[in-house]
């Protein structure tokens, strides 16, 4: 079951295998995250992505979300620092339903003002979860301490102010920017033959617009080693150790994913949490998370312990 690659003339990448089975799953990866905001856009990417389901050209709101529901197939998508994912599983009979519609909800979402503004309030309050939850929060404003300053530090939520202030134009101004067929693959696993797969990809994608999209410029930056404390009301101690590492290009990320596996990650086996939980019972949640980027990287341990019990907790993990 080998691999197939096709690219169509506006640009945009199709990748498929085909496996027996009667489930199949695709997506579309635009090349567009939190990143590629200016300022005063700061969150936006992460808010067309919820406004993707909001209806198109020829669908409203209800049918975008319950096409493939009421088939027993999954419709849903993030965002990252990098990426937006629109992602779909389904029955293989319904393949062409499932392509079809990514492709309408990526290229002809119409964005209504009446949504945009009843979303704001659902994202705002998504904001306010974070701001609640400590665990979450340690590692956004870690990432805005390491890398100060550039494009890749400011969190996907964006900020309250931002997310009040976006318009129906700067919507449909960032995905004509940055929503472009260079930056977009499409990825495609299940029973169907590259020859349909390639006429459904051939139908539904050929609208993209071509070209690149145009990226933040990134600023003169120099890692600087620091240790932040934040005084909060909470009944635990967060803390985050961690540094740059390889970036996604980088042919020794494989063997860190697998270092990061070994020492904490989710399997109840690790060396964090054997040494750290099960050993000692100094934390209940510890873990280690490497995350690749384009041109940089992250790796980081995270626990949560009692304040008595944090100087110890840092030795243990530093150890280990």
């Amino acid at each position: 079951m080998e691999l197939f690659f096709h690219t169509l003339e506006n640009g945009i990448r199709l990748v498929h295998r085909r496996i027996p089975g009667i489930v199949a799953h695709c997506g579309l990866f635009i090349n567009a995250g939190s990143r590629d905001e200016k300022p005063e856009q700061y969150g936006i990417a992460h808010f067309i992505e919820h406004m993707l389901f909001k209806g198109t050209r020829k669908r409203k709101a209800y049918y975008v979300i319950s096409m493939l529901e009421d088939v027993g197939g999954e419709l849903n998508a993030y965002t990252t620092k990098e990426d937006t994912i629109i992602y779909a599983s389904f029955l293989t009979e319904h393949y062409g339903k499932a392509v079809e519609l990514i492709s309408d909800i990526a290229f002809n979402s119409v964005f209504p003002e009446k949504e945009i503004e009843k979303e704001k309030d659902v994202v705002l309050e998504e904001i306010h979860s974070y701001l609640d939850n400590p665990a979450e929060l340690i590692f956004d404003e870690f990432e805005e301490m390491v890398f100060a300053g550039q494009p890749v530090a400011h969190n996907i939520l964006g900020t309250v102010d931002t997310v009040r202030s976006f318009t129906r134009k700067q919507l449909f101004e960032f995905v004509s920017e940055q929503y472009r067929a260079d930056d977009m693959v499409f990825c495609s696993v299940g029973d169907i033959s590259d020859e349909k797969i390639l006429r459904l990809f051939r139908s539904c994608f050929s609208q993209a617009m071509p070209g690149k999209k145009n990226p933040q410029k990134e600023m003169p930056w120099q890692y600087r080693p620091a240790t932040v404390t934040k005084v909060l009301n909470t009944y635990q101690n967060h803390c985050i150790i961690g540094n740059i590492a390889y970036n996604i290009k980088d042919k020794r990320r494989m063997s860190l994913f697998l270092l990061n596996n070994i020492l904490g990650g989710q399997g109840m086996n690790s060396r964090l949490n054997i040494s750290m939980r099960e050993k000692r019972g100094l934390a209940y949640n510890v873990e280690s998370t490497y995350n690749p980027y384009i041109d940089t990287g992250l790796f980081t341990i995270y626990f949560g312990s009692d304040a008595n019990n944090l100087e110890k907790s840092i030795s243990v993990a530093m150890a280990e």
